[in-house]
């Protein structure tokens, strides 16, 4: 059914994509499954897939047909794994993110950049009341579990505890891969609006529990002040001996970005585009991916890089976040 030439691009693509520990000839011999010779014969081209196999690896795979038959059109396949749940709490949404960051760490090449239009999440994690917080704030606001509908925030609940803990598995697998993030001044203005809404509201149990959130968020702040003087991710308290993989952080003041993520692992680019607010959808379809990086790197070019240089304009763009941070408590 496919072409020998196209049949053997459809499986190159799939290897350059498969973690570098797992074979592809096993993985393609357990999912279609059939013997390693007969896997190995399908991957050189030399038995013709049918239909069905095709389906199946499509499926599997998350490919589109018209990718694998080379069609020129203007359709692009997105993959949006939400999609198939009727409803996700919060703890399924963090598991699914901490298994995203191990599998583009499985990879022996990857990076990840960030088009800011809201601070990245794995940052709200360094600190427990931020992490706590946020955490909050995503079941009850926007994922409306009911669990929380009727519940004030406090910092003496248990689950604060058990936030900060699960994310900083998060942060840590984030720590292994080099990043370039393109914010703007605006990025933490939602989460400054979701505190003082919650603060109008009522929604803090009490005072204390306002002022941790807020002065967690500062802390948030100094550290990535602190990462992007070293051009380094560490975790607080973290000495040279813990600095873990590059970090580049530029400031853009007149684009505010759509929390576009792009990651490119070994010699395959995804881009994740943000839908329903914690929710994304990817693609790998090549004209997509290569318009987006080069997008993300002109942007770039005409933006401020603040990381490992620019202390003036570093300090600058960090005083103003802190300012906005601490009106909060006075307004």
């Amino acid at each position: 059914m496919v072409n020998n030439e196209i049949q053997q691009k459809l499986f190159s693509h799939i290897k350059s994509f498969l973690p570098v520990h797992l074979s592809l000839t096993d993985e393609i011999s357990s999912l279609l499954n059939i013997g390693n010779d007969s896997a190995y014969r399908r991957i050189r081209g030399e038995t013709e897939l049918s239909f069905s196999e095709l389906q199946k690896l499509c499926n599997h795979f998350k490919l589109s047909l018209d990718q694998i038959l080379q069609l020129k059109n203007d359709s692009v396949v997105f993959t949006a794994n939400e999609l198939n749940y009727d409803k996700i709490d919060f703890n399924s949404y963090i598991n699914g993110l901490l298994n995203q960051l191990k599998y583009f760490n499985s990879f022996r090449e990857r990076k990840m950049l960030y088009l800011s239009k809201d601070a990245p999440i794995f940052h709200f994690y360094l600190f427990p009341a931020m992490a706590a917080f946020k955490s909050f704030f995503w079941s009850r606001s926007i994922l409306n579990d009911p669990v929380f509908s009727q519940r004030k925030f406090s910092m003496d609940d248990a689950e604060s505890a058990e936030y900060y803990k699960f994310g900083l598995q998060i942060l840590r697998e984030y720590n292994e891969i080099p990043s370039m993030e393109l914010w703007n001044y605006e990025s933490i203005n939602s989460t400054i609006s979701q505190i003082e809404y919650y603060r109008t509201a009522g929604v803090f149990a009490t005072r204390n529990d306002l002022v941790r959130v807020v002065e967690s968020l500062i802390e948030m702040l100094e550290h990535l002040q602190q990462q992007a003087e070293k051009g380094q991710k560490f975790l607080p308290g973290g000495t040279d001996l813990s600095y873990r993989a590059p970090f580049q952080f530029f400031i853009n003041e007149l684009i505010i970005g759509n929390n576009t993520i792009m990651v490119q692992l070994d010699q395959t680019k995804i881009v994740f585009i943000s839908y329903n607010i914690l929710h994304t959808m990817h693609t790998s379809d090549t004209r997509f991916t290569e318009k987006a990086f080069k997008n993300f790197d002109m942007l770039a070019s005409r933006a401020i890089m603040i990381s490992g240089t620019g202390e003036r304009d570093r300090s600058k763009f960090f005083q103003q976040l802190k300012d906005k941070a601490y009106q909060c408590l006075h307004n």
